[in-house]
């Protein structure tokens, strides 16, 4: 298998993806390359290209950018010194980065939101779709917000984010959760699909533009980080090529939290 076939197998089975608009493309390196080990991980930062480079993969699998920008992420490579640096250690290494990003985050079954939420425990199936079904809500047992807030940081803490935000009533009994992932959180589309709460990521759900308004509007939201939100799904990623690219062998990288908090 070659570089351009790895991402020709999720375009070619992803109907909701554009490929003229598309993100999932190879970012840098030979699309003729020849493919047998590829590492999977959330972000390809440095670390995680130094690792790919010294472990000899020849294929560096990335969920988010490169270079710092979510589309055409070469057009300002030129502006950034560190931008210039990742991309000559990508070109001198010989790493191919294959992004994999629209197709994943609404693959069915499998994909980053579905992932997430069978991580923390929601249910296999959601009750309703919403946002290019990339928004999910599921209907678990009642449950406080406070108590549901807990039970997801146990879960998230595994993957190092030990405490999560809450905003609104900690008291308020729910049963109706929603869920999503990256910038598809529109806590207003959960609010339409009849959440009671909503669980969004720092990236997705800035606090002036949705946070506020949900809480003005008396609904309660649970926060995590981006990173955090997303590495269930490039567990399934892994396994999935592990399973259906013939003669690739996948192996997961974890990023998980991209913070760590300091008290005083």
């Amino acid at each position: 298998m070659k570089a351009i076939h790895l991402l020709e197998h999720f375009l070619s089975r992803a109907d909701w993806v554009d490929r003229e608009t598309t993100v999932d493309k190879i970012i840098v390196g030979d699309p003729e390359k020849d493919v047998h080990s590829a590492l999977v991980t959330w972000i390809s930062s440095f670390a995680a290209l130094r690792t790919a480079a010294e472990r000899g993969f020849d294929v560096l699998v990335t969920h988010e950018p490169t270079f710092y920008s979510h589309r055409n992420e070469l057009d300002t490579v030129d502006e950034s010194d560190i931008a210039l640096r990742k991309k000559g250690f990508i070109e001198e290494s010989g790493l191919v980065i294959v992004r994999i990003h629209d197709c994943w985050d609404r693959w069915p079954e499998v994909g980053i939101p579905w992932a997430w939420a069978r991580f923390l425990e929601l249910g296999e199936r959601p009750a309703a779709f919403g946002n290019r079904k990339a928004q999910h809500r599921y209907d678990i047992p009642p449950i406080t917000v406070e108590e549901l807030a807990k039970r997801i940081a146990r879960r998230t803490g595994t993957i190092g984010e030990a405490s999560v935000q809450v905003v609104g009533d900690g008291a308020r009994e729910v049963s109706r959760v929603g869920v999503g992932t990256g910038c598809i959180c529109g806590i207003a589309e959960y609010i339409e699909m009849g959440c009671e709460v909503s669980v969004v990521c720092d990236d997705g759900a800035s606090y002036w533009s949705r946070i506020q308004p949900a809480e003005d509007m008396d609904h309660p939201v649970i926060r995590v980080n981006h990173g955090t939100s997303e590495e269930p799904g490039m567990v399934t990623l892994t396994r999935y090529i592990n399973d259906n690219l013939p003669g690739v062998t996948a192996e997961h990288l974890p990023h998980g939290c991209c913070f760590r908090l300091v008290g005083a």
